[in-house]
This record gives C-alpha cells, sequence and structure tokens, in this order.
C-alpha cells in the first residue's frame, strides 16, 4: 500500500516533467501513445516468477527471450489471486483498464513486471516493447513506468524477394526477429517470380531440382548471359529453394511473434524459371514469349491449382498474393490456344483473358476458403472485393480503390521501395531507382488526403518493399532495409502529429547500437554535407542551410574558395548571402575532415526574374517551376525530381527577354546526367544573341567534355566566358536531344 501511495504521489508531482524530460530519454521506436514515466529502476538481475493467464500460456517462450530476465519458475492461471501480485504477469485486460482491442498496457514498479491486453496481437506488441527496453537500458534496469499502447494501422508490413536471390534460411529468422521488435505483423515473402523457384512444390519437383538453380549468383550476370537454370548440384549451381519443412518452421516461429506471412506465387507473368521446367505451359507460337504461362492450356490452370493447395497447406494467411502485374501479351496474340479461347468466351481481347485467369484464380482460393492480394494491376481484372488490393503505383491510385470499397494496402513507389538507394547521390556509385533518404520514409502518410471518412477504414496500413535484383546477400539486404524500416514502423503504429523527424532521429541513435548488438549491417548516417537554398527575389538574397544525416553535425565551412580545414568557421546558423559567392563546406570529427568538401555556388546574376519563351516545350514530367525555373535563382540539387531540374525531351530552345539591351559578359548552364535513367548532358549548347528577336548572331557552341559512360550521378557546367563584353536584348540557348534521351538543367546564369 505505502509502495502504491509513492507511486501515486510521484505521478501527480512529477509526472508532467518526467513525460517531457525523460521519455526522450526511454527512445522507443515506435513511439508508444502515451508514456508516464515513474521514479524509480526495476532490476531485472533477478529470478523473476512468471504467472500467465491461459490465453497467453503459449508466450512463455517469449517472456523467456527478454534480454537480461531470467524465470525462477513459470505458472498458467485462470484467474488472479493474491499471490500473483509480483513477478512477470500477463494478464487479460479488464474493462476499466481502458485498453485498446489490439493494444497493450504495460506496468513496471517495485511489484515487477504487469502486462494486460485484450488479445494475443496486443500481448505480443507488449512484450517486444520490454525487449526494447532491455536492450536499450545502460544497465540491468529498467525504469518504472506506465504505457498504455495502441498501432494506427493494422497492417504494418515488409516485403522480401526470394526469387531474385535466396536467402539463407537462417536469416529469414533475423529477418523476422528484427520486424517484431518494431512491431510489423506482415511479412510478405515473395516465393516465385523469374529469377528463380523457392518453395518445394511436392507435385512439381523438377521446380526446386532446376527452377531453383542458375548459372550466376549475379543477377545481372545472369541476365546478360542467356538466363539459363541449371541442375541442382552442378558445380556452377547458384541458389537454393525453401523446404516444405522449413517453411512451415518460418510460419510458426513469425506466428509466435505476431506476424503473418504472406506467400507471393507471382502470375500471370515473370514465370521464366517455371517454363524453364515445364515448357509446355507456356503458348506455341514462333514468337514465343517465354514469361507468361498458356492461358488458352487448361494444364496451365491446373498446375496452378496443384500448386496453391500445397503452398495453402503449409500457409495459413487467409490471403495469397499472386503478384497480378500486367502480362506481356505477345504470345497469347500469337498463340492458336489462347486466341480460340479468346473466340470461344467472346473476351474482347488479351487483356480480358487475363482478367479471365485471374478471375480462375481468385475463384479457386475463395473455395479453399482464401483470398487473393495482388498489385493495383488487379484492378483492371475484376477482381471481387474479398481481394485486397496492394497499391504500388500513388496515392492517389489507393484512394480510389479505397473509394470503391477494396481494402487496400499503400506501397508506393516513391516511398516505400527499399530497392532505391539510400545514399547521397553524389557518393552513390551506381544510380538504380530514386533517391530515398531515411526522412523521406518517415514523411509518408498512408492515409489519402480527401479520403471520406467513412472509406478511412479500407486503408489497412503500408508495406515497403525489397527488390532483391541488386542485393546478393543478407548483409546488403540489412543494409538497404536498415534504419529505413524502422522509420515505417513509427509511421504505421505512432501519431504522426505527436512527433516529428528531429525526435525520431534523436531516439533513432540508441537503435544503432541496438542494430550493433544484434549485427545487423544497416547503412549508417552519412557525413556528407548537404544544403537546402532559399533565394529571396524581392531582397536577392540567398539563406543556406547546412546539414548532413549525422544527429549533431559539425560542419565547418568557407567563403573565400579555400578548403575548409579544422579553423575554418563552425557552421551553427543559417548563411545569408546577398552577392554571388562560393561556399565550400564538410564535415568534421575532432579536427579531421571526414566527407567531401561540398562546393555551392550561388549566383545572384542579371537574368533572375527575367522573362523566358520556350520555343520548344518542356516535360511534364520535370515541368520544375514551369516558365519561371530557368530564371527564379535557384539552382537543381542532388536529385532528379527536386523541383528546379526542367527537363526536355526534343529539343531545349528557350530566349530571355532583357527588355532592352544589357552587356553581356558571361552565360551559363548546369545539366545533371544519370545515364541509367536517360538523362544525358546534352552533345552542344548553341548561344546565340540578338536585339529583336528576329535576327540571332551565333556566339558560342560549347561542347560536352564528359566522356564517362558509367551510371554515377554526374554534373557539368557549360559556361561562355567573353573576351569582350558584348550588347544585347535577347540570348537564346538551344541543345538538341537524341531519340529517347532527356536533357534536365536548372538556370540560365547571366553576368
Amino acid at each position: 500500500m505505502i509502495g502504491q501511495l509513492r507511486k501515486l504521489w510521484v505521478v501527480i508531482l512529477i509526472f508532467p516533467l518526467q513525460l517531457i524530460a525523460q521519455n526522450t530519454e526511454i527512445s522507443l521506436i515506435p513511439q508508444p501513445s502515451k508514456i508516464q514515466i515513474l521514479q524509480g529502476e526495476l532490476d531485472l538481475h533477478q529470478n523473476f516468477e512468471a504467472f500467465l493467464f491461459e490465453e497467453f500460456a503459449d508466450l512463455a517462450d517469449l517472456i523467456s527471450e527478454i534480454p537480461g530476465v531470467s524465470l525462477a519458475k513459470i505458472e498458467t492461471i485462470k484467474k488472479v489471486k493474491k499471490q500473483h501480485n509480483i513477478g512477470i504477469r500477463l494478464f487479460k485486460a479488464k474493462e476499466y483498464d481502458q485498453v485498446a482491442a489490439n493494444g497493450y498496457l504495460l506496468e513496471v514498479d517495485e511489484s515487477g513486471i504487469l502486462l494486460k491486453a485484450n488479445t494475443k496481437e496486443g500481448m505480443i506488441s507488449g512484450i517486444f516493447t520490454l525487449v526494447q527496453l532491455s536492450y536499450l537500458a545502460d544497465k540491468q534496469s529498467i525504469p518504472y513506468l506506465r504505457i498504455n499502447d495502441q498501432p494506427k494501422f493494422p497492417y504494418r508490413g515488409l516485403h522480401l524477394d526470394a526469387s531474385s536471390q535466396y536467402m539463407p534460411f537462417d536469416f529469414m529468422k533475423k529477418y523476422i526477429d528484427l520486424m517484431a521488435l518494431y512491431k510489423f505483423n506482415y511479412f510478405h515473402w515473395q516465393l516465385t517470380g523469374g529469377a528463380g523457384w523457392r518453395i518445394e512444390i511436392k507435385k512439381y519437383p523438377e521446380l526446386t531440382n532446376k527452377a531453383a538453380w542458375r548459372t550466376h549468383k549475379d543477377w545481372t550476370e545472369w541476365r546478360n548471359n542467356g538466363m539459363q537454370y541449371i541442375s541442382q548440384g552442378h558445380p556452377n549451381a547458384s541458389g537454393g529453394f525453401y523446404t516444405q519443412e522449413q517453411a512451415r518452421e518460418l510460419v510458426d516461429y513469425a506466428a509466435k511473434r505476431g506476424i503473418t506471412i504472406i506467400p507471393e506465387i507471382k502470375i500471370p507473368g515473370h514465370t521464366h524459371e517455371i517454363l524453364a521446367v515445364y515448357p509446355e505451359l507456356g503458348c506455341t507460337t514462333a514468337e514465343n514469349n517465354p514469361a507468361v504461362l498458356c492461358f488458352g492450356n487448361e494444364k496451365s490452370y491446373e498446375f496452378l491449382k496443384n500448386v496453391l493447395d500445397e503452398v495453402i497447406a503449409i500457409f495459413p494467411s487467409r490471403y495469397i498474393h499472386i503478384g497480378g502485374e500486367q502480362a506481356d501479351t505477345t504470345s497469347w496474340k500469337l498463340c492458336e490456344k489462347c486466341q480460340n479461347l479468346i473466340k470461344k468466351d467472346s473476351l474482347g481481347s488479351s487483356s480480358e483473358l487475363q482478367s479471365l485467369a485471374i478471375k480462375q484464380i481468385e475463384d479457386y482460393l475463395i473455395t479453399k476458403d482464401r483470398n487473393l492480394i495482388g498489385w493495383d494491376d488487379v484492378l483492371a481484372h475484376n477482381v471481387s472485393k474479398k481481394a485486397q488490393i496492394m497499391v504500388g503505383k500513388d496515392i492517389e491510385t489507393a484512394k480510389n480503390a479505397a473509394s470503391e470499397d477494396y481494402k487496400v494496402i499503400v506501397s508506393v513507389e516513391d516511398f516505400l521501395n527499399l530497392s532505391n538507394y539510400q545514399k547521397n547521390p553524389k557518393e552513390q556509385q551506381d544510380i538504380r531507382g530514386d533517391y530515398l533518404p531515411l526522412e523521406k520514409v518517415y514523411s509518408f502518410n498512408p492515409m489519402p488526403k480527401e479520403l471520406p471518412g467513412e472509406k478511412k477504414n479500407n486503408i489497412l496500413g503500408a508495406q515497403a518493399n525489397l527488390w532483391s535484383k541488386q542485393t546478393p546477400t543478407f548483409q546488403e539486404v540489412e543494409y538497404m532495409v536498415y534504419p529505413r524500416a524502422i522509420a515505417l514502423s513509427e509511421v504505421l503504429w505512432s501519431n504522426q502529429e505527436l512527433s516529428t523527424f528531429s525526435n525520431f532521429n534523436k531516439r533513432l541513435q540508441q537503435h544503432y547500437a541496438l542494430l550493433q548488438k544484434l549485427q545487423v549491417n544497416y547503412y549508417p548516417p552519412s557525413f556528407s554535407v548537404t544544403t537546402d537554398i532559399t533565394f529571396d527575389s524581392l531582397n536577392r538574397k540567398n539563406t543556406v542551410l547546412l546539414s548532413s544525416e549525422q544527429f549533431t553535425p559539425k560542419i565547418r565551412y568557407t567563403v573565400d574558395g579555400s578548403v575548409p580545414d579544422k579553423n575554418s568557421t563552425l557552421y551553427n546558423l543559417p548563411l545569408e548571402l546577398t552577392q554571388t559567392s562560393t561556399i565550400k563546406a564538410a564535415s568534421f570529427v575532432d579536427s579531421v575532415r571526414v566527407s567531401e568538401v561540398e562546393k555551392i555556388e550561388l549566383d545572384v546574376h542579371k537574368a533572375i526574374g527575367k522573362e523566358v519563351k520556350y520555343l520548344a516545350p518542356w516535360d511534364q514530367t520535370y515541368a520544375a517551376q514551369n516558365v519561371f525555373t530557368l530564371t527564379n535563382g535557384v539552382k537543381g540539387g542532388i536529385t532528379l525530381k527536386d523541383g528546379q531540374w526542367q527537363g526536355f525531351t526534343k529539343s531545349l530552345n528557350a530566349v530571355i527577354d532583357f527588355e532592352r539591351r544589357e552587356e553581356i559578359s558571361s552565360i551559363a548552364m548546369n545539366f545533371i546526367q544519370v545515364r541509367r535513367q536517360q538523362v544525358y548532358f546534352p552533345e552542344e549548347l548553341i548561344i546565340s544573341i540578338s536585339d529583336n528577336a528576329k535576327n540571332y548572331r551565333e556566339i558560342a557552341v560549347i561542347k560536352n567534355q564528359s566522356l564517362t559512360a558509367d551510371s554515377a550521378l554526374q554534373y557539368q557546367k557549360f559556361e561562355l566566358q567573353l573576351a569582350k563584353p558584348v550588347m544585347a536584348r535577347y540570348i537564346q540557348v538551344k541543345a538538341a536531344i537524341p531519340d529517347d534521351k532527356i536533357i534536365l538543367t536548372d538556370e540560365i546564369v547571366v553576368y
């Protein structure tokens, strides 16, 4: 009783300060809904008695896995008695506890640990909060506290493509462990997809005897060298598969940690590996497309149903993922069997044949008391409202699907494709996909704007995806997934209005140490200096913010053109500059420079604010600031789609009107190049001047100086320095663009 009164006294008098001051010290991620830090600590270095209600009895193993906790005994109980008031207790929540249906209540005090929940799902979440608390503790104790917590979204998922790269079975368990630690509850396990068949199917043994093995481990080398499969046991065989026993073991392992595994068997396209061993399931045409099953052939349906029967027997998940992306229908158009079926069923097109096939598979799953998940392409194929839609395109597609009463899992490419690179593009040797840093993942909101309130429940949650073509080892998988998955965990669990990225980032600092303890090969925060520049056109002033991915960066800079060293000015406030300037900045640890020097050129030039006439249109994908882009005083940044790089696909042909004749001594334009994304430097930039906008005089042809053909991000300034200034009212810049290429530029700088 005295202890309880003392605890109440502490809560009343200290709670407001404790909540603000100490909550940040307990760096839980995802952030709990409500947390109260109380006075005192519980020593974990003791033998606890554990009492579990019957419905939580099978969670005893999880309790015993809490780091640093020793159990003297574990007892299953039906009701609470006096002797159950100490130790570790897993009790059914009462109405007065005010615990959400899928939430938990955690109390730590002098009596021990009390966890309450309404469901096993909620109880598991509470246990993993304890696991985090133990991992994050500086010593063998955790603070007295009270947490009442619940998730924001019911679906919190991660995906892993095991088809493109086989991952060791032990790593799959580690992947599940990390998911559980951060309260994910769905694992989308892609087991097929063209690059390898990874799940044993006893009726079709060749799927794993041959289609699980290929001639090259590296996916790109395999693609470039014939995409050949090879029998298990061959000296060059690279790959692997999961036996049905292993898959069942992983299903059970995940379920004990509150995670449902959703298997993916991809159809109707991306089936290279199936047709490599069962070519009779492909279309019999001279121009056969080997990636698509023949759906005019009943044997294809028989094959898929037999496979699904065995998959369903392994995975208890209510939902089975079929992929369902739009297939290349070239072979169907030329296949006699497919065309006969199209005529027989009065189908209007090959697309309708895909709809028929997907519908048959969905109907078959329903007869097995299962439902279909597919990518948003399946919306075009008349799937039922029993299906879940995984939206990868954009948030607008998610909104439309939810408005039509489909259950939606948001998985949009721009925010949740972990195959996108995360390193500063200037450091990235190979630009694949788009730039997806940690902060951008954290900024994501799965709930579409303007979705009517009654439709919001149709948004189940979100999922981040990793397609493993470029991650051949589990270490590289970890590097791409963490810590970005940790950011998503908070997006899906916590109330975003109660936290900011800076607050999250502060808590994340302790999780780097946790990941080190768990031997996770995560992506470390970069020391590279990044800039955020705002130009005030009225006062012709640049405001420059310098930062890095470090939580407390130490950046030194110069404005005199010199390379910063340990004696250079330490950055602590935004820089305000009204003149043309060059800033050089770099990160330091103690007195040692630990990053490349970032050069920032600020041009307060003559063309700012002048009208630009476009004699050739810009590309709408890279519209940037429309007619204001090239003379708004703002340079492009480190990504192609930052809103300042304007793109041209036909030709660049633009004219600046100074409204009167001006003396011109130099003209320059910056261009960016990422060849893998078809963004190239122009071969040449032609500069001409005029006084009447009719008769132009060519004054320079500036040639491309870059001869490298790599896929890294590159910049180049095309610059004309006149030996003698000229007078002109108009300046024209022109560049021809090869077919299927695009050029991006940000500003026409004139002095």
